[in-house]
């Protein structure tokens, strides 16, 4: 259930979706809600005939429907029509949001260098520490606690959420947001050892060490920034690695979800998204309009190609051709990896069928061909080449 300060009529609404209306168009509204639990202020969200049977639970007046909904029958004054109801919640949200509330101009608090430049309308909360040679766009703001490194550059109308950690030297577009607690700009992780060790003989072989071993670990600074894009979200605690030499780059529109990892010289495409958890190692590129579900590993200097789609949980360890769409762990086209995971489902009932098949003698003269006879241990498995 939502709530906003000011009250919106249903006219209002309906133009702000570019949608139509019926009713009672100067009907008045304070919030959303699910129909079930909807007030008489509210706007009841029924945009499938899934949901219709809550409104007769609730008391909401006026509904969002579904395209060719009998609102008259529903019992209400007045409803707006959608053909896409997920598309519409994306404007109905931002018309019913209640604004961040960062006051405007600087907090007495803030720690802020002499040296940086804070553009017109920029509003900076409670304990913001902005560094040298730091510029923050015209409208940003800034909530408590967040941190922007020297050199940094904010684009117009950005909005930082509490306790976000901006590193020095890192470029953003304009409409930026980031959620609580995001890091971006910390060092990559990249280290190496004075010798060739184990991990480098097993990554080229394939399993064999060669008898090394590993020794201190010398680390491999980070002079690269990170180069964000116009209209990038970045979630709650995701963390974006500066390049080792050259930047990491998130092209514009890409939206990463709360806890996404991206490592040091990725690059990634534009209208891009990561999802949940999801981890994408060093020096690997992605296209445009990949979708990456949650928990989906990429691993390191792969190329995954424009409109790939990995569902969630994926691996990927190889790269990946425009337009395909993967799944599982060895990565493989959606419908093969379920047909897969379907045999794997069936497997224990196979294998009690062919044990049971062995103990009534079915199967007997293949048994007997393999010496082992109809009196011989049915209910093992084949050891391994006896079916070669």
């Amino acid at each position: 259930m939502s709530r906003r300060g000011t009250d919106h009529s249903i006219a209002e609404i309906a133009a702000a979706l570019g949608a139509r209306h019926a009713g009672d168009g100067t009907l008045r509204i304070t919030g959303a809600a699910e129909p079930a639990q909807a007030g008489r202020g509210h706007l009841a969200l029924a945009m499938d005939p899934r949901y219709a049977d809550g409104l007769a639970q609730g008391q909401a007046r006026a509904a969002v429907l579904w395209d060719g909904a009998d609102w008259q029958a529903l019992g209400l004054d007045a409803a707006i029509f959608v053909a896409r109801p997920r598309y519409a919640m994306a404007g109905l949200t931002a018309h019913l949001a209640a604004p961040r509330a960062i006051p405007p101009g600087i907090h007495p608090s803030a720690a802020i260098d002499a040296s940086a430049l804070i553009g017109p309308g920029a509003a900076i909360g409670p304990f913001v520490s902005i560094g040298p040679g730091a510029r923050i766009g015209a409208n940003a703001r800034i909530a408590a606690q967040a941190s922007i490194g020297a050199g940094a550059v904010i684009g117009a109308d950005a909005l930082i959420l509490e306790g976000v950690r901006i590193g020095h030297d890192v470029r953003i577009g304009d409409r930026f947001i980031a959620q609580p607690n995001a890091v971006i700009g910390g060092d990559g992780f990249s280290f190496v050892t004075p010798e060739p060790g184990a991990v480098e003989a097993v990554r080229r072989s394939l399993g064999d060490t060669g008898g090394a071993t590993q020794s201190a670990y010398a680390r491999i600074h980070s002079l690269g920034a990170v180069a964000i894009g116009d209209d990038v979200e970045v979630g709650a605690n995701a963390c974006i690695d500066r390049g080792t030499v050259a930047d990491t780059v998130i092209g514009r529109g890409t939206k990463i979800d709360n806890l996404v990892q991206v490592g040091h010289n990725v690059r990634v495409g534009e209208d891009c998204l990561l999802c949940g958890q999801t981890g994408i190692a060093g020096s690997t590129r992605l296209g445009n309009r990949v979708v990456l579900g949650g928990q989906v590993g990429v691993t390191d200097h792969l190329t995954i190609g424009d409109d790939v789609i990995a569902g969630a949980g994926t691996l990927l360890r190889t790269n990946q051709a425009k337009g395909r769409v993967m799944l599982g762990n060895p990565a493989m086209p959606m419908a093969a990896s379920v047909e897969s995971y379907k045999a794997l489902r069936r497997l224990p009932r196979l294998l009690a069928r062919l044990g049971a098949e062995r103990g009534t003698g079915r199967g007997t003269e293949h048994s007997a061909e393999r010496g082992t006879g109809a009196t011989g241990d049915n209910n093992r498995l084949p050891n391994r080449g006896e079916t070669d």
